[in-house]
């Protein structure tokens, strides 16, 4: 599936429209080339419209299902996702505040990591994620933000109560972070995605049995052929993340870092 990775650099509508093409140009040029060779098998039986409407039935129920369960742990994925990185910004958000009330000069520099870390995040970070790569950068500002953090000793009660937050903050922010960094991987195993092209290949071909006009064929067929290539371009523009235009933008980080330089 690595290799199909180009995809997500088209734009959306190119990529839906390319996957509706797919399968009604395959529904129709099978239908030219194939249906004779299937018919072979079912032209002299009795009913055979009647036969192949009941298995073909019996089949999309089973289909049906695996393409909602799959559309859904897409969007699930890509939620949990969003989720992470919004609470992500927000952690980081909660500690450049903190830090903002330490004594000079750790204040100021703390909050100068803070900006550092949030600009390499958006501008270097985020097109590593779009391209299936884990940002690695972004750990040495981490580290660095660490020492200086734990460099600093409390005098006064106040600042070992705001010290102690920090702390906790931090450890929050280093908990979304790591799961971002997780997510950049997170997809719908290959092996499902076999099993859905092959169960889409399956309802094609024996829609092809059906015994009816060639126009008919043409249409009622097509339409099918449409509606499965707008289902799996859905589940495909879902999955991963960070890929596509359908997919996590660092908008959290981007608001929280306009608040930082606009101080």
């Amino acid at each position: 599936m690595h290799q199909l990775f180009w995809v997500y650099d088209l734009p959306t509508e190119t990529f839906a429209i390319m996957m509706i093409a797919l399968f009604v140009g395959f529904y129709w040029a099978g239908l030219v080339f194939l249906r004779p060779i299937l018919r072979q098998f079912v032209k002299n039986t009795r009913g055979a419209n009647d036969i192949v409407g009941y298995v073909l039935s019996c089949f999309c129920v089973f289909y049906g299902l695996l393409l909602g369960l799959i559309a859904v742990t897409a969007y699930q994925n890509a939620s949990d996702t969003s989720t992470n990185v919004t609470r992500e910004a927000a952690a980081l958000s909660a500690l450049y505040e903190d830090v903002s009330r330490y004594p000079e000069p750790y204040g100021q520099n703390l909050r100068w990591i803070l900006r550092d870390y949030t600009r390499y995040t958006i501008k270097y970070a985020w097109p590593l994620q779009q391209q299936g790569i884990v940002p690695v950068d972004g750990t040495i500002r981490v580290q660095a933000f660490q020492e200086k953090l734990l460099d600093f000793q409390p005098t006064t009660p106040a600042q070992e109560i705001l010290h102690a937050e920090a702390l906790r903050q931090f450890n929050a922010f280093l908990e979304y972070r790591r799961m971002r960094l997780f997510s950049v991987h997170t997809a719908i195993p290959p092996v499902m995605w076999y099993v859905v092209i092959l169960g889409a290949v399956i309802n094609i071909a024996m829609v092809w049995l059906f015994d009816m006009r060639f126009i008919t064929h043409l249409l009622l067929g097509g339409l099918l052929a449409a509606y499965l290539g707008t289902m799996i371009f859905l589940i495909a523009a879902m999955d991963h993340p960070f890929r596509g235009e359908v997919s996590v933008t660092p908008e959290p980080f981007e608001s929280l870092y306009k608040h930082m330089v606009e101080e």
